[in-house]
């Protein structure tokens, strides 16, 4: 399985993550990595077993230095906890740092619609959007929609709410919709209504003369 893309530079080097032995691992209970989902690996000064690699239709992970790894009908702590141990049989006081990932398409108007990957457990919508270059003009965060298979599955959604509570899955398409007409022309109609009322009042004024 080939890497989709790589973990930038620049940000695996902002920051050294804890030793493997210190790092706190918050429980992620009821989440998996299911066909289609991503796993990132951040492994510190080892930049070749670092990146995103996706589950394949089989529910297999293929990752540099420990080969191919089942993760079907396992939960995340489970997969989780199994890496880290065998990563540390593998590295000297290894660093290391895994993150679920969700594979989605953020569409609509947005500056930047495409597929990205982003974590459900701490992402929400609007932290999917800004990776999509944010809304355009025309946009509306009030007015977003997932659709899954061909099919709205939920209309109208706040983008305040989390990734992992709305049940995002690889694949979902995320779309931001378009402000309404009025919204949109707000300027226009005010400056259309002064100019009429300006026209009125030069009327009356003159009639009045």
């Amino acid at each position: 399985m080939s890497v989709i893309r790589h973990f930038p530079i620049f940000l695996f080097f902002a920051s050294i993550p804890v030793s493997l032995e210190t790092q706190e691992l918050p429980r992620m209970g009821g989440l998996s990595l299911v066909p289609g989902d991503f796993l990132r690996v951040l492994v510190w000064r080892e930049e070749d077993l670092s990146g995103e690699f996706q589950v394949d239709q089989n529910g297999n992970l293929v990752l540099p230095l420990l080969g191919e790894v089942s993760v079907e009908e396992r939960g995340w702590d489970e997969v989780r906890d199994w890496l880290l141990q065998e990563y540390g049989k593998e590295l000297r006081n290894p660093s290391i740092e895994l993150t679920p990932l969700r594979s989605v398409y953020v569409l609509g108007e947005v500056n930047l619609p495409g597929r990205y990957n982003i974590d459900p457990t701490n992402d929400n919508l609007a932290g999917a959007v800004s990776l999509a270059g944010g809304v355009t003009p025309n946009g509306d965060m009030r007015n977003m929609r997932i659709v899954r298979d061909g099919g709205v599955i939920l209309d109208g959604i706040a983008v305040e709410q989390g990734l992992a509570q709305l049940g995002i899955r690889s694949g979902d398409q995320l779309f931001v919709g378009r402000r309404g007409w009025i919204d949109r022309n707000s300027t226009f109609i005010v400056s259309a209504i002064l100019s009429v009322s300006s026209i009125v009042v030069a009327i009356l004024t003159g009639g009045g003369g």
